[in-house]
Protein backbone atom coordinates (compact mmCIF):
# COMPACT_ATOMS: atom_id res chain seq x y z
CA UNK A 1 0.00 0.00 0.00
CA UNK A 2 1.40 3.53 -0.68
CA UNK A 3 1.63 5.66 2.34
CA UNK A 4 1.13 8.60 -0.31
CA UNK A 5 -2.00 7.95 -1.08
CA UNK A 6 -2.94 9.82 -4.89
CA UNK A 7 0.39 11.25 -5.48
CA UNK A 8 1.99 7.89 -5.91
CA UNK A 9 5.43 6.17 -6.60
CA UNK A 10 6.85 8.40 -7.76
CA UNK A 11 6.00 11.22 -4.96
CA UNK A 12 7.13 8.60 -2.99
CA UNK A 13 10.26 7.99 -4.36
CA UNK A 14 11.30 11.85 -4.48
CA UNK A 15 11.21 11.56 -0.51
CA UNK A 16 12.83 8.31 0.05
CA UNK A 17 15.77 9.98 -1.98
CA UNK A 18 15.23 12.91 -1.15
CA UNK A 19 14.59 13.91 2.73
CA UNK A 20 18.05 12.88 3.28
CA UNK A 21 19.54 15.68 1.53
CA UNK A 22 16.59 18.46 2.40
CA UNK A 23 17.32 17.74 6.14
CA UNK A 24 21.42 18.42 6.06
CA UNK A 25 20.59 21.54 4.05
CA UNK A 26 17.72 22.76 6.48
CA UNK A 27 20.26 21.80 9.60
CA UNK A 28 23.05 23.59 8.05
CA UNK A 29 21.38 26.80 7.21
CA UNK A 30 18.97 26.99 10.49
CA UNK A 31 21.51 25.50 12.76
CA UNK A 32 18.98 23.66 14.84
CA UNK A 33 17.68 19.98 13.96
CA UNK A 34 13.91 19.87 14.83
CA UNK A 35 13.23 23.60 13.25
CA UNK A 36 15.30 21.91 10.09
CA UNK A 37 12.89 18.70 10.34
CA UNK A 38 10.00 21.18 10.70
CA UNK A 39 11.19 23.30 8.00
CA UNK A 40 11.70 19.75 5.74
CA UNK A 41 7.85 18.55 6.72
CA UNK A 42 6.40 21.72 5.48
CA UNK A 43 8.71 21.72 2.23
CA UNK A 44 7.97 18.53 1.07
CA UNK A 45 3.84 19.26 2.07
CA UNK A 46 4.21 22.07 0.08
CA UNK A 47 6.09 19.90 -3.05
CA UNK A 48 3.03 17.29 -2.73
CA UNK A 49 0.41 20.04 -2.97
CA UNK A 50 1.98 21.35 -6.50
CA UNK A 51 3.24 17.87 -7.47
CA UNK A 52 1.93 18.26 -10.82
CA UNK A 53 4.14 21.17 -11.43
CA UNK A 54 7.02 19.71 -9.31
CA UNK A 55 7.14 16.49 -10.66
CA UNK A 56 9.25 17.42 -13.58
CA UNK A 57 11.70 18.71 -10.89
CA UNK A 58 11.32 17.46 -7.74
CA UNK A 59 14.55 18.43 -5.72
CA UNK A 60 14.62 21.66 -6.73
CA UNK A 61 11.19 23.12 -6.47
CA UNK A 62 11.56 21.08 -2.89
CA UNK A 63 15.04 23.33 -2.27
CA UNK A 64 13.27 26.44 -3.11
CA UNK A 65 10.34 25.64 -0.87
CA UNK A 66 12.49 25.37 2.05
CA UNK A 67 14.49 28.50 0.76
CA UNK A 68 12.04 30.43 0.79
CA UNK A 69 10.54 29.10 4.53
CA UNK A 70 13.90 29.63 5.76
CA UNK A 71 14.15 33.27 4.74
CA UNK A 72 10.28 33.34 6.11
CA UNK A 73 10.80 32.43 9.65
CA UNK A 74 14.06 34.75 9.82
CA UNK A 75 11.73 37.18 8.87
CA UNK A 76 9.17 35.90 11.28
CA UNK A 77 11.13 35.45 14.02
CA UNK A 78 12.78 38.71 16.64
CA UNK A 79 16.05 36.54 16.79
CA UNK A 80 17.59 33.27 15.95
CA UNK A 81 19.20 30.57 17.65
CA UNK A 82 22.39 31.50 18.42
CA UNK A 83 23.96 28.16 19.60
CA UNK A 84 24.12 24.89 17.01
CA UNK A 85 22.63 21.64 18.13
CA UNK A 86 25.35 18.85 17.89
CA UNK A 87 23.02 15.76 18.06
CA UNK A 88 22.75 15.89 13.66
CA UNK A 89 23.39 12.67 12.52
CA UNK A 90 21.77 13.53 8.84
CA UNK A 91 25.47 13.46 7.03
CA UNK A 92 27.49 10.74 5.15
CA UNK A 93 29.02 8.70 8.06
CA UNK A 94 32.89 8.72 8.25
CA UNK A 95 35.39 6.16 9.00
CA UNK A 96 36.40 7.42 12.55
CA UNK A 97 33.58 8.74 14.73
CA UNK A 98 35.28 11.08 16.52
CA UNK A 99 37.13 12.50 13.09
CA UNK A 100 33.31 13.11 12.16
CA UNK A 101 32.06 14.74 15.64
CA UNK A 102 35.13 16.88 15.26
CA UNK A 103 34.50 18.11 11.31
CA UNK A 104 30.83 18.01 12.44
CA UNK A 105 31.83 20.02 15.38
CA UNK A 106 33.98 22.51 13.70
CA UNK A 107 31.71 22.92 10.92
CA UNK A 108 28.36 23.70 13.08
CA UNK A 109 30.68 26.31 14.98
CA UNK A 110 32.11 28.34 11.99
CA UNK A 111 28.55 28.36 9.84
CA UNK A 112 26.55 29.58 13.43
CA UNK A 113 28.96 32.72 13.56
CA UNK A 114 27.91 33.75 10.20
CA UNK A 115 24.79 35.27 9.33
CA UNK A 116 21.90 33.79 7.81
CA UNK A 117 22.29 35.10 4.30
CA UNK A 118 25.76 34.45 4.24
CA UNK A 119 25.41 30.67 5.82
CA UNK A 120 22.70 29.90 3.21
CA UNK A 121 24.97 31.18 0.41
CA UNK A 122 27.75 29.12 1.47
CA UNK A 123 25.14 25.81 2.13
CA UNK A 124 23.78 26.05 -1.00
CA UNK A 125 26.99 26.60 -2.96
CA UNK A 126 29.74 24.65 -1.19
CA UNK A 127 28.03 21.62 0.20
CA UNK A 128 24.79 21.59 -1.92
CA UNK A 129 27.00 22.16 -5.01
CA UNK A 130 24.37 24.76 -6.80
CA UNK A 131 25.59 26.77 -9.46
CA UNK A 132 25.90 30.53 -8.51
CA UNK A 133 22.82 31.45 -11.24
CA UNK A 134 20.81 28.78 -9.48
CA UNK A 135 21.58 30.12 -6.12
CA UNK A 136 20.67 33.58 -7.51
CA UNK A 137 17.43 32.32 -8.28
CA UNK A 138 16.10 30.22 -4.98
CA UNK A 139 17.01 33.67 -3.03
CA UNK A 140 15.87 35.73 -5.44
CA UNK A 141 18.62 38.10 -5.71
CA UNK A 142 21.20 38.67 -8.42
CA UNK A 143 24.47 36.47 -9.73
CA UNK A 144 26.60 39.32 -8.09
CA UNK A 145 24.94 39.35 -4.68
CA UNK A 146 25.21 35.48 -3.88
CA UNK A 147 29.50 35.92 -5.19
CA UNK A 148 29.57 38.97 -3.09
CA UNK A 149 27.92 37.17 0.16
CA UNK A 150 30.19 33.92 -0.49
CA UNK A 151 33.15 36.55 -0.58
CA UNK A 152 32.08 37.43 2.75
CA UNK A 153 31.73 34.88 4.18
CA UNK A 154 34.66 32.96 3.36
CA UNK A 155 37.11 35.48 4.82
CA UNK A 156 35.05 35.23 7.87
CA UNK A 157 35.86 31.72 7.96
CA UNK A 158 39.03 32.23 7.43
CA UNK A 159 39.62 34.57 9.94
CA UNK A 160 37.43 32.24 12.49
CA UNK A 161 39.57 29.27 11.15
CA UNK A 162 43.14 31.42 11.51
CA UNK A 163 42.23 32.55 15.37
CA UNK A 164 41.16 28.74 16.53
CA UNK A 165 44.95 27.75 14.97
CA UNK A 166 46.34 30.57 16.39
CA UNK A 167 44.61 30.09 19.83
CA UNK A 168 45.21 25.79 19.40
CA UNK A 169 49.13 26.83 18.46
CA UNK A 170 49.02 28.90 21.65
CA UNK A 171 47.69 26.44 24.20
CA UNK A 172 50.47 24.00 22.87
CA UNK A 173 53.57 25.91 23.37
CA UNK A 174 52.42 26.57 26.95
Amino acid sequence: MNVFGELGADFEAFVRSSSGGLLRTAVLIVGDRGTAEDLVQVALLRTARRWSTAKDAPEPYARRVLVNLTKDSWRNRARRPRTVSLDWDAGEPADDPGVRFAMRDELHSVLAMLPVGQRTVLVLRYLEDLPTAEIADLLGCSEITVRTQSQRALAKVRLALNAANERTTDESHV
